[in-house]
């Protein structure tokens, strides 16, 4: 990704915005819930969609960002679904999100806005992110998740197959995509 790392001070409701280039090795995963439309959250969303579009650059498929990266405020908080990121050493260096899936049933919730910086890949940040998803949705009542991520993000799909997750077939937006994989997990 280009630009660097984006990182987040988390602490009193004033949340900065701020690079930060490292992180220890020896740091836990700290995930906690977030508002989504808080300035931690959309530095980590911004820097996704960052991530994700030079990826995809030049792919033919068709783009529109604004519906693409359109998501509902009420649909990623409770009792619907939830937002969460994830710290290492107080920054903020991942996030994920949980929101329902009525098309698919009324049990079943779609994980989004899955991503970790890539100074923090590699260091449990996506898997605890996952588990903690998993947790919530138990909690909100969900029996089922499903996800879609892309062919350009092979480390997406490695995370997702070794936590249990199966492929289906592609879904709704993603129904047409070529270059869509989804997945599901019974809880």
């Amino acid at each position: 990704m280009s630009g660097g790392s984006c990182a987040t001070k988390s602490g009193s409701g004033n949340s900065q915005v701020r690079v930060s280039e490292s992180v220890s090795p020896d740091s836990e995963v700290a995930v906690r819930r977030e508002p989504y439309d808080g300035t931690t959250a959309q530095a980590l969303v911004t820097a996704m969609i960052l991530d994700i579009e030079e990826r995809y650059a030049h792919t033919g498929e068709a783009d529109d960002p604004e519906a693409e990266w359109a998501i509902d405020i009420g649909e990623v908080m409770p009792p619907r679904g939830v937002f969460l990121v994830a710290y290492l050493d107080g920054d903020a260096v991942g996030c994920g999100a949980l929101r329902p899936l009525p098309a698919a049933g009324p049990d079943v919730a779609e994980v989004k806005r899955m991503y970790t910086a890539p100074r923090a890949r590699r260091r449990g940040v996506s898997r605890a992110v996952l588990a903690r998803l998993e947790s919530e949705a138990m909690r909100l009542g969900y029996l089922r998740l499903q996800l879609e991520t892309g062919l350009r993000q092979p480390e997406a799909i490695a995370l997702y197959e070794a936590g249990g997750y199966h492929r289906i077939p592609n879904y709704g937006v993603y129904a047409s995509s070529e270059l869509s994989v989804c997945f599901a997990k019974d809880l």
